[in-house]
């Protein structure tokens, strides 16, 4: 990590973090979406991928309003949940307990991505980015929306499917 001396380089560099994230995020959706057999949640992760899109956009926003270059680094973190959802993909036959897994590891991406912007929104403000700030804010808002729907499907379809699911292949005695 190059050394960050100041509050705008912090700014600078978590941005360029998120944008890395956002953009990785953008390659996982459409095979998370393929690798889901729950038709909510396939068109949830194809919803989501158009949001992401429109967030890389607001991040474009973010730098052209204050005229700054944002760093070619790579989001680790993001890189390590990514690669968690390809195994799901790679070792969970596809069927319910998958869905369920992929449930919980787009959750992780979203309590990253709320937590990164949060922290962005906290800098943006006492650097005084006011529009910056209020575009982070939307995307803060979008992130925990997702977040949710996630959530609600868990409870409310997906992980009952999985219960039913090990039901049915469980030996009788």
């Amino acid at each position: 990590m190059p050394k960050i001396k100041t509050l705008e380089e912090a700014f600078v560099h978590e941005l360029s973090d998120i944008y890395s994230a956002e953009k990785q995020l953008t390659k996982a959706l459409p095979k998370l979406a393929k690798a889901s057999t729950n038709a909510d949640l396939a068109a949830g992760f194809t919803t989501h991928l158009e949001e992401t899109q429109g967030q890389i956009e607001r991040i474009d926003q973010i730098v052209e309003g204050l005229g700054i270059k944002l760093k070619r680094i790579k989001c680790l973190a993001m890189e390590g949940l990514v690669a968690e959802g390809a195994e799901t993909i790679e070792e969970i036959e596809k069927g319910p307990v998958r869905d369920v897994m992929l449930i919980a590891g787009a959750q992780k991406v979203e309590h990253y991505e709320i937590a990164s912007y949060g922290a962005l929104i906290a800098i943006a403000d006492q650097l005084g980015y006011k529009d910056a700030s209020k575009l982070l804010a939307e995307t803060l808002a979008e992130e925990k929306a997702t977040d949710e729907k996630l959530n609600g499907l868990a409870i409310s379809d997906v992980n009952k499917a999985a219960l039913s699911a090990a039901a049915e292949v469980e030996p009788a005695e």
